[in-house]
């Protein structure tokens, strides 16, 4: 099982590689895959991942199907947890807004980051089929979240505002069970 790492980490500010398409679906990516999953599972208020999160710079991102559900009214997908190989953000809205963001490897603290309201993000699924997604909400919010793992940047190199809220505070204000 792998830990996921805190921002003092060097490789967080990596810019993350990318995976030839033909080991797409080795099983070296299938065990980094599977260990994202499991890392992100132990964290209840956590909807993604990237692969720099546990330490291996790679261009993958995982979204919790499930958290996503239950965060996104709108949001119309099954559940299934969603996996991007090499995403690269196609389009991106002028329209912005201001969100607030955590992340689990800036564990405890919160911002307000200005994000793009819809994007359209192509990458390989872990098939390693071609995929082009479009996005609008948290789901945009994720895909840019993410993207800027991938690239070396963390949501506070962009927040207006930080603060430090304890878990505690967190399952009061928000009603996450942690």
């Amino acid at each position: 099982m792998k830990e996921i790492i805190q921002r003092d980490n060097p490789i967080l500010r990596e810019k993350a590689v990318s995976i030839a398409v033909g080991e797409i679906t080795s099983e070296k990516i299938k065990k980094i895959i599977a260990a994202m999953k499991d890392a992100m599972a132990l964290q209840k208020d956590g909807v993604a991942i990237a692969a720099p999160q546990i330490g291996v710079s790679l261009r993958i991102f995982v979204v919790s199907g499930s958290l996503l559900k239950q965060a996104d009214k709108k949001y119309r997908g099954d559940g299934t947890d969603l996996v991007f190989i090499n995403p690269e953000i196609i389009k991106i809205s002028k329209e912005k807004k201001e969100v607030e963001e955590g992340c689990l490897s800036v564990r405890w603290l919160y911002g307000k980051v200005k994000r793009s309201l819809r994007v359209t993000l192509k990458a390989y699924n872990e098939k390693g089929e071609k995929i082009e997604r479009g996005a609008s909400g948290l789901l945009a919010q994720i895909f840019q979240h993410e993207t800027d793992h991938l690239n070396g940047i963390l949501f506070i190199d962009k927040a207006k505002e930080v603060w430090e809220m304890t878990e505690e505070e967190i399952r009061e204000v928000r009603g996450v069970q942690l």
